[in-house]
């Protein structure tokens, strides 16, 4: 019964949206890394977007003007990992918040004696453990050009990280992947990347196991073939675990 209602009330979002499929169609078109999907993963995708902006509220901090084309940009790309999975796998949390620009966030770290240090730091997105998304929107505008950066993939990434618990480079797996063997090869990359510079990939990604998915799987979704270049094994395991392959030609 409960998924008759679901599906019940699934559909009667795509049905009143505000959106059409062309306007979804000129919005991708904005998305570069979006025009290697075919005409039925575009539809799905404009699909759990249009569910998205239904689930969660996107609001503007510091006056920032929440127009369409921002709504639109935000939800197609934040979909994007999720393409092959559901809306559930961002389940447990409600809103995004966008800034104009960069942002100053709190921060208390612990050093090698103990002591506490209070500050504060630019960012240009963040991910909180059942909380909100938090971007700036002057990264996160050009994000999707096939660059290798992608502030809210990044983000929306993390908060997969975190359905079983704090971001730690561990996301609940597919049912048919080994959970050793993905230990295995994140930590020996992980170890790798710290130690040697790779090319296409943010040194960002050396800061922790956590920061490591979420940059890998920025180059994953914008830039494949660097991944690839540099730790074949992870794009297959990030194959399996999003249910897509970026460099599939379209068909």
């Amino acid at each position: 019964m409960f998924d008759i209602i679901k599906d019940w009330r699934n559909r009667h979002i795509l049905n009143s949206s505000e959106f059409t499929h062309d306007d979804w169609m000129q919005a991708a078109k904005r998305i570069v890394i979006l025009d290697r999907l075919n005409d039925d993963e575009l539809v799905r995708l404009f699909e759990l977007a249009t569910l998205f902006l239904a689930d969660k509220s996107i609001t503007g901090a510091q006056g920032f003007e929440i127009t369409n084309a921002v709504k639109q940009s935000i939800a197609l790309q934040a979909c994007l990992p999720i393409l092959n999975l559901s809306l559930e796998w961002y389940a447990g949390w409600s809103s995004v918040i966008i800034y104009p620009g960069s942002y100053k966030s709190e921060i208390t770290t612990v050093d090698e004696f103990g002591i506490v240090h209070e500050g504060s730091q630019h960012r240009s997105g963040e991910a909180w453990l059942r909380g909100p998304v938090i971007l700036s929107w002057k990264d996160a505008k050009n994000s999707g050009e096939r660059d290798g950066h992608n502030v809210v993939i990044h983000e929306f990434v993390h908060k997969l990280d975190m359905l079983n618990g704090s971001a730690n480079g561990f996301p609940p797996l597919q049912s048919d992947m080994n959970p050793k063997r993905w230990t295995e090869v994140m930590t020996r990359d992980f170890e790798d990347f710290q130690r040697h510079r790779k090319s296409g990939l943010d040194r960002y990604g050396a800061t922790n196991p956590a920061e490591f998915f979420a940059v890998l799987s920025e180059v994953f979704f914008e830039t494949p073939q660097k991944l690839i270049d540099a730790y074949p094994e992870i794009y297959e395991l990030m194959v399996k675990f999003f249910l897509q392959t970026p460099l599939q030609p379209k068909l």
